[in-house]
């Protein structure tokens, strides 16, 4: 494909949802303590979307918004947090828990830790690149407006890594991040919109296009990336769907289980905003796996989809709500398996239906 065909179907994918629409940091590196007052309430009251679902090790619930603000729930009461108690931004893009016990969220704008009621901001620093990874150390890793590289905390500072981007390269790529995944071996999986990146702690490697092995019309937009039990990382994209990679195979999973929509058919549908009614497995923004080792898909336009090695099984969240959009599939320490959706909660997968949790 040439740049100006490449160049137009990148817009048209970059321009499919809102959700596209990441926020950019350009503060310098800062850290703030404030303590925090919370308002609360006996139900989750988020509109804008759940983009975030964890649960941490005493057992609370902590559901990050779309553009309000993180929530915590400890099983009577949820508390919301958002820039007017410290968060650097109302968007959310990820929440995890450090061997202390620290929370730590990640936002549009910039990273917050949340301890002893007290929260810690930390602006993300792009003006000193470090393109040799070896050189730094931790294993907490955030993405909060990068756009070619990925912040590591070592406990004290956020180190920017860039990405090792291909020569001679087209500039309208876009390498901002969008997932992160840590397979069994201890490697970091990387999904950025243009590339899949990997560190195993030595190297760091570059999976895009070309060595995925893609027609020229199958272009990269990744949304989402999942390291199985078994070894194999499953790829979400908004647009050519599920590609997954076992091994040096690389599988376009979608295609292959006949659930990709011929392109001139989807770009037709994004031009006459047709795309609530697609039903394939194409737009793919979130992968999980369960307990019985089932690997479900959250898609943007068709809902939930389980794979269970032999069968893709197709699922209605809610017939009532508006939008299909999962944003996140998170599996919590009960092994209840909860999807995050765009405009109206969480659900809960009861073995057969879904109910709504939260």
């Amino acid at each position: 494909m040439n740049r100006k065909k490449e160049l137009i179907y990148l817009i048209l994918i970059l321009t499919l949802n809102y959700s596209c629409v990441e926020k950019k940091s350009t503060e310098k590196e800062v850290i703030k303590q404030e303590l925090v007052n919370t308002s609360q309430t006996d139900a989750l009251k988020f509109t804008s979307g759940i983009r975030a679902i964890f649960q941490d090790s005493k057992g609370n619930y902590w559901f990050g918004s779309h553009n309000e603000g993180v929530c915590n729930y400890d099983g009577k009461t949820f508390k919301y947090f958002s820039t007017n108690e410290g968060l650097q931004d109302n968007q959310i893009r990820s929440i995890q828990e450090d061997k202390n016990g620290i929370i730590w969220i990640v936002t549009a704008r910039g990273v917050n830790s949340y301890n002893e009621g007290k929260f810690t901001s930390y602006a993300t620093e792009f003006n000193s690149p470090k393109s040799d990874w070896n050189t730094t150390t931790g294993n907490l890793w955030f993405y909060a407006g990068e756009e070619d590289g990925i912040n590591r905390f070592d406990g004290i500072n956020m180190n920017y890594l860039i990405f090792p981007k291909p020569k001679n390269d087209n500039p309208n790529k876009s390498y901002g991040v969008t997932d992160i995944s840590k397979d069994r071996n201890g490697t970091v999986w990387i999904a950025t919109y243009s590339a899949l990146f990997n560190y195993d702690g030595n190297k760091t490697n570059l999976f895009d296009q070309k060595n995925m092995k893609l027609e020229d019309n199958e272009v990269l937009h990744i949304r989402s990336v999942l390291t199985d039990s078994k070894g194999r990382i499953w790829i979400g994209n908004n647009g050519i769907g599920v590609i997954l990679k076992e091994g040096d195979s690389i599988t376009h999973f979608s295609k292959e289980q006949g659930k990709l929509i011929p392109m001139n058919e989807f770009e037709e549908n994004i031009k006459t905003e047709q795309l609530s009614k697609n039903t394939g497995l194409q737009s793919v923004f979130a992968i999980e796996e369960d307990s019985e080792g089932n690997i479900w898909f959250g898609d943007r336009d068709s809902g939930a989809w389980k794979n269970d090695g032999k069968t893709l099984t197709n699922y209605t969240i809610d017939s009532g709500l508006s939008k299909s959009m999962i944003w996140t599939i998170y599996k919590d320490n009960s092994d209840n398996l909860l999807f995050g959706m765009a405009n109206d909660g969480v659900y809960k997968f009861n073995g057969e239906t879904f109910d709504k949790t939260f």
